[in-house]
């Protein structure tokens, strides 16, 4: 699934290709796209028909257009979604799902989604702490990359959970953008197994993931990301390239970068997690 680096890459390209454009006709192609929105296709397409995008923004894995009337189009990618911007005359995809058509006549936008995850919906926007953000995401935590983060109050949170540091991680209410690939890259630079207990974490320790997690997904947002299939593409259709310099996450058996030890992978909440047996040792189980 896309993580925050895969995601603002998105953001950012559609920046430059739909902020200030007024939306002049929506065509949905698959109910599933806007099963998000509860008051039905109809409600979707007469509201966006006519409204100009303000704005594009992002938190964790969501993104999200500003609209004039203060409302806002909520998008998640899912598995397999795509924001495409293509030429009017471009042949349509074979998951093409909904299709925004513009007043300037210009180039088109094009949901595109294979599995059928993701989805797009029309969100009222609130402030929070002094971000405004779709209600629909209001519960979604700052992400590591966020101006307004703060690495302190968000260690002190995961070291007072009770669980293994991987699932503080992934926990979007958390801390929001992290994923499996970068929580296992994170977790390698700062030498800790995925297992560890947070309550066992010390402050500089959980401060550390956090930043090897804003550094790993900075710099895998500079290449445009992670991209393992066709399906992780910027608004172009490009693929990102950072999985070449992955540390852990899909290394079985090969060897690491640090110590030579093969990579190994362990079963983890029904996906894989990836680390270095020597340089990430397994917590000793507590004795009473």
């Amino acid at each position: 699934m896309p993580e925050l680096p895969e995601v603002e890459v998105v953001r950012s390209g559609l920046e430059t290709h739909v902020v200030g454009r007024t939306v002049a006709s929506v065509e949905v192609l698959h109910p599933r796209a806007i099963r998000r929105h509860v008051p039905g296709e109809a409600d979707f397409v007469g509201r966006l028909t006519g409204a100009k995008i303000t704005a594009t923004r992002r938190r964790g894995k969501y993104l999200w257009f500003d609209l004039a009337d203060g409302t806002a189009v909520l998008a998640h990618l899912g598995m397999s979604g795509q924001m495409l911007v293509q030429p009017r005359d471009a042949v349509d995809e074979k998951h093409l799902r909904v299709r925004f058509r513009f007043a300037d006549d210009g180039p088109e936008l094009r949901f595109v989604d294979q599995r059928t995850f993701g989805g797009l919906s029309l969100s009222d926007l609130v402030e929070i702490d002094g971000t405004v953000v779709p209600s629909a995401v209001a519960h979604i935590a700052r992400d590591p990359m966020d101006p307004l983060f703060d690495v302190v109050a968000v260690s002190r949170a995961l070291r007072a959970r009770r669980t293994e540091v991987k699932r503080a991680l992934l926990d979007q209410t958390l801390v929001s953008g992290i994923g499996n690939i970068y929580a296992d890259e994170a977790l390698w630079r700062v030498g800790l197994h995925w297992s560890r207990p947070t309550d066992r974490l010390t402050a500089a320790q959980a401060r550390d993931v956090l930043t090897a997690a804003a550094d790993v997904m900075a710099e895998a947002l500079r290449v445009g990301g992670t991209s393992f299939d066709s399906l992780y593409v910027n608004v172009n259709g490009e693929s990102g390239y950072f999985s070449r310099s992955l540390d852990a996450y899909g290394r079985e058996g090969e060897p690491c970068r640090r110590c030579g030890s093969p990579i190994v992978r362990e079963a983890f909440a029904n996906r894989s997690s990836f680390s270095c047996p020597r340089c990430q040792p397994r917590p000793r189980i507590r004795r009473r």
